[in-house]
């Protein structure tokens, strides 16, 4: 299934998405959570109930609830928390030898996180930023998961188990702030914490069955086959693929939750995918020819992510004096 949350007169709601149709559940059912946190957390109850549902309107019952022009919203606005990791070892390596650097022996040891801001998440639309965040602003093209259970101490076999949900995810970055600040060997802070863009919808996990690969040798949890873009203004600049991932999530969780206790509602994006960001992109292009130009992305850019199944995020990027 497929879920969104949208704003309705200053209250938030969600959606349930069939061929890109917006259901309000609220309108079908009054006593599913008022949140997609709750629904998730509920799955032994609200997540069937909204299976039944699902099906329903493809019969063509609830035309009532149908929304419209909805204005979305991050599908889980609210995160607990968000953390972000490091785990696909194309855009690792590259970006290290871009900087006449070998790669990390770490990075295959285990897989490393950091804590971002939960409480700068956005959706689909205009995202507003601070003169300092334009200078070498980038994009980065990530896949974002949704826990939906407690747990604490996960092993990586059971992890895709606490998995609810995927989304789109854009984590802004502001590359001059991010360098000066890690120069002191403490962040990213500053060049992070202003802007993570989700959407347009969440996709549980038995929408991509079809998709699920085998992960690298080695490794444990599922992986899957999706086609990742990036375009800048119209332009793909960014083309990658989510079964690339070195880390699987299920690793990630099992590390994450290592004596600290994950809840429903936290988010876990998986880091830039191979090319993924202007950073990469321009180090690259400067290391293969010296006359290249470095793109960054301006005030009135427009972003458009596309992941298989998961859908197009589509955001642009505006100075707050606007």
């Amino acid at each position: 299934m497929k879920f969104v949350t949208f704003l309705e007169n200053q209250q938030e709601k969600v959606g349930l998405v069939l061929q890109d149709a917006i259901y309000d559940l609220t309108k079908i059912n009054s006593n599913i959570p008022a949140t997609l946190i709750g629904i998730l957390a509920d799955d032994d109850s609200s997540l069937l109930i909204c299976q039944q549902i699902y099906h329903e309107i493809i019969r063509g019952e609830y035309k009532k609830a149908l929304v419209e022009n909805p204005h979305l919203l991050a599908p889980i606005p609210h995160p607990s928390s968000f953390r972000d990791a490091y785990a696909f070892r194309q855009h690792v390596e590259t970006s290290r030898l871009n900087r006449g650097l070998e790669m990390i022996p770490e990075f295959d040891q285990f897989p490393v996180f950091y804590f971002s801001n939960h409480q700068a998440i956005q959706g689909p639309g205009k995202v507003y930023a601070m003169e300092k965040h334009f200078d070498r602003m980038d994009f980065e093209l990530e896949v974002a998961i949704v826990i939906k259970k407690e747990g604490m101490n996960i092993t990586a076999e059971d992890a895709d188990d606490y998995i609810g949900g995927f989304m789109i995810l854009n984590d802004l970055s502001a590359r001059a702030l991010q360098m000066e600040e890690m120069k002191l060997n403490l962040g990213p802070a500053k060049g992070k914490d202003f802007a993570s863009m989700f959407g347009p919808y969440l996709v549980t996990p038995d929408e991509m069955t079809n998709e699920k690969v085998e992960p690298k040798k080695g490794h444990i949890g599922n992986c899957y086959d999706l086609e990742m873009t990036c375009a800048v203004n119209g332009i793909e600049v960014s083309r990658g693929n989510f079964k690339e991932m070195h880390w699987t999530f299920a690793e990630i969780i099992e590390r994450i939750s290592y004596g600290v206790k994950l809840y429903p509602g936290d988010i876990i994006g998986s880091g830039t995918v191979g090319t993924g960001c202007f950073l990469e992109l321009n180090g690259t292009g400067k290391r293969q020819d010296a006359t290249y130009r470095e793109q960054w992305l301006q005030p009135n850019d427009s972003i458009e992510m596309s992941i298989t199944g998961l859908g197009k995020l589509v955001n642009s990027v505006h100075l707050y004096s606007e």
